[in-house]
Formats: C-alpha cells, structure tokens, sequence
C-alpha cells in the first residue's frame, strides 16, 4: 500500500534560534548570567510568555529598555502564521505555520462546548509512511524544535483568550495527533510536555490530564514515557488488530507487532493511572469488517483490561488522490456495536474541519507560496 520507507532520525537541517521555551528552570539561570541580567529578570519574561500569552517584549513595561533588548533575543519568531481557516462556525481553525528555515507544518484549534483543544505538529512531515495519512505520504522533512511545539500552543491559547473561536475561551486540552510521529522526536517532545503542563512561570499550566500524545507504536519510546512520571493520556494509533494488515497499514508494524504495542500500552496504563486510547481509523473494505471488530475487543480485553482502554473510532477522512473512503454508517454503527460487546468502551470521535482539509490525516502543510 505505501512505497515510502520508514523515517526514524530527521534529517539534519539547521537548528531554530534558541527560545525561552527550550529552556528548563535551571538552565535560565544559566543564560541569565550569559547575558548579563539578573535571573529573575528571566522569570519576569517567562511570566509574559507563559502566564499572558505575549511574545512582544515591547509591551512588557516591566522591564525597563536595556533588559528588553537583552532578553528580547530569548522570544524570536518561531513559528509565523501564514494562513488560516476557519469552519464549523469558526469553532474550528487551521494554521499553517512556517519555521525560521522556511519549513512548513500545521495546527488545528477547536471549540467544543466544554473545552477549547488544540491539536499540534511535533515534526514537519512524518516518517512513518502510513499509506492512508496524507501527512505520512508527505515524508518527513525536520523534528520540531521544543520551542515551536510549545509555541503552537501558546499561540492557540492566546487566540481562544481572545475570541477567535467565535467566543473567548481557555485553551483546556492539547493533542499532539498533528504532523509527525511524537515519540520519533522524543527528547522534544516531552521537555514541551513538561513546559505546556508546568505552572507559570515555567510553563502553561495546563493539566497532564488535558494532554494527550499519539504514537503509532514505537515501543521503546511508550517505556521511557512511562518513567518520565508524567501522566498525559498515551493513544495508540492502532488501525487494525491483525499484524498481516497492520504491516501495510502502519509499517512500523513490521518491527513492533500489535501484542507488542499493546503490553507496552498496558504498562503504560497501568504505571500512569491514565487510560490507554486505542486510535481506529476506519476504512471502507479495508479494516471495517466485523471479525476484525471482534478481534480487536478481544485483544483489548485480554491484553490492556477493559478498565485501562478506550477505543475511539475514526471515521476516515478524505484526501486528495485517496483510493480509500470512510466505511457506510451502518457498518460503522456494526463496528462499535461489537467492540462494545467485549466490554471495551468505544466511541466514534467527532469528525472537525474536513472542509478546510483540518482533520485526522489531512494536515499535509502546503501552501502556494511555500
């Protein structure tokens, strides 16, 4: 199905500027004596950018004029937005970003009733060659930088503050189910964890129970999350229980079987508390049919425990070029009803942004002008 290799190391390109948010506590001392201030100088500016969303050291009146310019080279433009789009009432909205080098990767912000979440990219492209992921058929061209992933999200929590989800709103939720494979860029992507749940001033504030990391089966990276002692929801994106399907489907799983993937979930689940989400794109004619429904709430059942998993079902979405299609309602309604059955939860995740090519497996970051 895919004739992509897998990606597993980014290419080498040059390195984004150094940012506030790639800094850990003990470092900014570190740099505060670099430059020359005083360190609570530093956490006066990590309070502006973590605590008030602002990037504009012009508008930190706190600071007088020579610790702006000293400090000011700490919050360079990262990640810029070229262009957005909004749907579903402007309570869905599409950023293309573009990296100091030109790179280009996308974030997805949406207002639901009872939460804002954003949903963003941990690598421009992806490695990992899924043949039904417009992302995954795009390659992979770099690993983000912890400061853009970060910034992403500090971005996207300063528009829901200021209403740009048709009302103002706190950011609540973070997903990192954008472009790339999140544990491919492991030492990235979890100091952003640690910053986007870290209180101000070193960090978002946001609940470890609000942030939710996808893996499409990297075993040893699921191991080194569940030491790291931060208890973020780990999901699984599984797309079929059968390994002889699986190996197409998802290539990695050609070097870590679905038994595998799943004990390493389970350990996961059971060390953190959080319960295991299991991701199921469903695809016409190609995943969608009822043994394999059954087959996948059994090895729920008996691998993970039906306490510590969830199932959440994902109508495939359309993209450009795609021999596949989202499989019909009832067979889809079929499908829950059989993962039901095992006594595994399972629900269908609600389909956002199609129309602005936002949704799971559309982020493709292109751009006429790019």
């Amino acid at each position: 199905m895919s004739s992509l290799p897998l990606v597993f190391d980014a290419p080498r390109r040059e390195r984004p500027p150094r940012h506030l948010a790639d800094l850990d506590p003990g470092e900014r001392a570190a740099v505060a004596a670099d430059l020359g201030v005083p360190r609570f100088r530093l956490d006066q500016l990590a309070r502006h950018y973590f605590g008030r969303f602002t990037a504009d050291v012009s508008q930190m009146t706190d600071l007088s004029a020579d610790v702006r310019d000293k400090v000011g080279a700490l919050l360079p433009a990262l990640v810029t937005p070229i262009t957005e789009k909004a749907c579903d009432g402007g309570a869905t909205r599409k950023t293309l970003w573009r990296g100091h080098d030109g790179t280009l990767a996308e974030s997805v912000l949406m207002r639901y009733p009872d939460r804002a979440t954003v949903c963003i990219s941990s690598q421009a492209g992806c490695g990992m060659a899924c043949p039904f992921c417009a992302t995954g058929q795009g390659g992979l061209q770099r690993n983000l930088s912890t400061g853009e992933i970060v910034d992403q999200v500090r971005q996207a929590a300063a528009a829901a503050r200021d209403g740009l989800l048709d009302e103002p709103t706190r950011l609540s939720n973070v997903v990192f189910m954008g472009m790339g494979e999140p544990l491919a860029n492991y030492k990235r992507v979890v100091a952003a964890v640690r910053r986007i749940t870290s209180p101000a001033p070193d960090g978002l504030g946001i609940s470890a129970r609000g942030v939710t990391v996808s893996t499409v089966g990297l075993v040893p990276a699921i191991e080194r999350l569940r030491e790291e002692g931060i208890p973020v929801t780990l999901a699984i994106s599984l797309h079929t229980p059968d390994d002889e399907l699986r190996d197409t489907l998802v290539p990695v799983n050609n070097r870590w079987k679905v038994d595998e993937v799943l004990d390493a979930g389970r350990r996961y689940a059971t060390t953190t508390g959080r319960r295991l989400s299991i991701e199921y794109a469903l695809i016409r004619d190609v995943n969608d049919q009822p043994w394999r429904a059954d087959l996948l709430g059994k090895l729920l059942r008996q691998r993970v425990g039906t306490s510590r998993v969830h199932v959440n079902l994902i109508p495939l979405n359309p993209t450009p070029g795609s021999e596949w299609d989202a499989s019909p309602k009832p067979v889809e309604e079929e499908f829950v009803r059989r993962v039901r059955a095992a006594g595994v939860a399972c629900t269908v995740r609600d389909t956002r942004g199609q129309e602005i090519d936002a949704a799971c497996g559309q982020l493709a970051a292109s751009h006429p002008g790019g």
